[in-house]
C-alpha cells in the first residue's frame, strides 16, 4: 500500500451530534488514502463496521432536486431501453428513502429496494415502495432470489464506494441478475476527484475510489463484463456503467475504451498524480483558512450552507469551528438541531440566513452550487456572496 495523502483524524462524517453529545468525548479516526500497489485500488482502511456506520442513517436522497430530477430521467431512460413492464422487475441497492423506485412504481413497473438503514427504509415503505432492511451481497442475493423473480434490472447508484467487502457485494450481482438482465452502477470518478482535487469526497463512509479500470477488473474477475457507461456531471462527475453477465455477448461501446484511454493519458495507473494531488490538498487548506481569517479580522460574517459528509471532511482537515462559521444551514429536516461532527458547527434551517444577512455563505455541497444558488437568490440583494472552496476558493460573482 502506498500512501495517497494524510487527512489526519476525523470522526465519521455523518454522525452529527445532539446538544447532549457535546459534553461527551467523540471519536476520531485516522483518514489516511493509500492506493495498492497490486491492482491500483484507491482505498481507505475499514477502521469501523457497516453496521456502525450505515444502520441509522441522515442522508436522505428526496432532498435534492437536482438528484430527484436526475433519477426521474435515468428511470425514463432505461425503462425506453430495456423495455420495462409490468412483467418486469427492478431491485435497487442502497434504495434509501425510494427517490428513484418511486419513478418506476408510478408508471406500474414491479420494484424491490434494498436498503441496510431501518430509519430510511421506513421513509421508502411510507410511499409505497416495498424495501428489504438487510445489506447486500451473496447471501442476501439468494435468499431474494429465492423469495422473488431474478430482476430485470439492478441500480447501484453511490454504493459501490460504500462497501467494504467488494468481492462479496458484486458477487451478489452474479446471483441475482436474470440471465440477460443489466445492472447499472454509478459512482464518482477518480480521474474527476485527483484533477479537480475533490478531498473532501474522502470520508470514512468511502471505503474505496474507483476508476473505470478497476471497477472493470472487479466485474469481470466475478463473470460479469461492462459493457457500456455514461458520463454523469453528478457529485463532482461521475461514471454510470452499464453490467451484464459476461456470456450474454453485449458488444462492448466506444466510450468505455475512450474513457480507458483517458485514464491511462492521465497517468492512473502510476503514481505521479497522486503525488500532485496531495501537494494541491494542502493548498486548499491554506487558501480557506486564510479568508476565513481575513474574513473574521474583518468583521465580515461567514456562514455555511448544506451538512453535507463532504463539508465535514473539509471543515475538520482544515480545522474550522464555530469562531470561523457560526452555523450551516440544510433543508434535511433530519439534520437541523443537530451539530456537525468534530467542528461541532450547528445546523439551522435555511431560514436563518435570511435572518443574520451573512457577508458570505460557503456553500459546501459544491456539486450543488448551482441548485444552491438560485434556492437562495435573495442572499445577492444585501451584498451576500457565495463561496466554493473546491477545487479552488471562490467567490462567485
Amino acid at each position: 500500500m502506498r500512501s495517497v495523502v494524510d487527512l489526519g483524524k476525523s470522526p465519521l462524517a455523518n454522525s452529527f451530534l445532539s446538544a447532549a453529545d457535546l459534553r461527551q468525548m467523540e471519536p476520531f479516526y485516522p483518514l489516511h488514502l493509500f492506493i495498492c500497489e497490486d491492482c491500483m485500488l484507491v482505498q481507505l482502511e475499514a477502521l469501523e463496521s457497516r453496521e456502525k456506520i450505515f444502520t441509522d442513517y441522515l442522508y436522505f436522497s428526496s432532498y435534492a432536486q437536482s438528484w430527484l430530477d436526475h433519477c426521474r430521467d435515468y428511470a425514463t431512460a432505461v425503462t425506453e431501453r430495456y423495455h420495462l413492464g409490468a412483467s418486469s422487475l427492478v431491485i435497487e441497492i442502497a434504495s434509501n428513502d425510494g427517490a428513484l423506485l418511486q419513478n418506476f412504481s408510478q408508471h406500474g413497473i414491479p420494484v424491490l429496494g434494498i436498503e441496510p438503514a431501518a430509519n430510511v427504509a421506513t421513509v421508502a415503505r411510507a410511499k409505497g415502495i416495498p424495501t428489504e432492511i438487510a445489506f447486500f451481497g451473496r447471501e442476501t442475493a439468494e435468499r431474494v432470489a429465492a423469495q422473488h423473480k431474478h430482476p430485470d434490472l439492478m441500480v447501484a447508484n453511490n454504493v459501490l464506494a460504500h462497501v467494504p467487502d467488494l468481492n462479496d457485494f458484486v458477487a451478489g450481482f452474479k446471483v441475482l441478475l436474470s440471465r440477460n438482465g443489466t445492472a447499472t452502477f454509478e459512482f464518482s470518478h477518480l480521474l474527476n476527484l485527483l484533477l479537480q482535487r475533490q478531498f473532501d469526497t474522502i470520508y470514512h463512509e468511502h471505503f474505496c475510489y474507483f476508476s473505470l479500470a478497476v471497477v472493470d477488473k472487479i466485474f469481470s474477475h466475478h463473470g460479469l463484463a461492462v459493457f457500456d457507461l455514461d458520463v454523469l456531471p453528478t457529485h463532482g462527475g461521475s461514471l454510470r456503467v452499464y453490467v451484464a453477465h459476461a456470456d450474454a455477448g453485449r458488444a462492448r461501446t466506444r466510450r468505455v475504451d475512450e474513457t480507458l484511454v483517458a485514464e491511462r493519458a492521465a497517468s492512473l495507473d502510476g503514481f505521479d498524480q497522486y503525488r500532485e494531488f496531495a501537494d494541491s490538498v494542502a493548498e486548499i487548506r491554506c487558501a480557506l483558512l486564510e479568508f476565513l481569517i481575513d474574513a473574521r479580522q474583518a468583521r465580515k460574517l461567514v456562514v455555511g450552507y448544506g451538512a453535507p459528509a463532504k463539508g465535514n471532511t473539509l471543515l475538520n482537515y482544515c480545522g474550522v469551528k464555530p469562531d470561523l462559521i457560526p452555523y450551516t444551514v440544510d433543508r434535511n429536516v433530519y439534520k437541523q438541531g443537530r451539530y456537525l461532527p468534530g467542528s461541532q458547527i450547528p445546523v439551522l434551517a435555511p431560514e436563518k440566513i435570511i435572518e443574520s444577512k451573512p457577508d458570505f455563505v460557503l456553500i459546501l455541497p459544491w456539486n450543488l452550487t448551482d441548485e444552491i444558488t438560485v434556492q437562495m437568490t435573495s442572499v445577492r440583494d444585501w451584498g451576500g456572496r457565495f463561496v466554493v472552496a473546491i477545487p479552488s476558493l471562490t467567490i462567485l460573482a
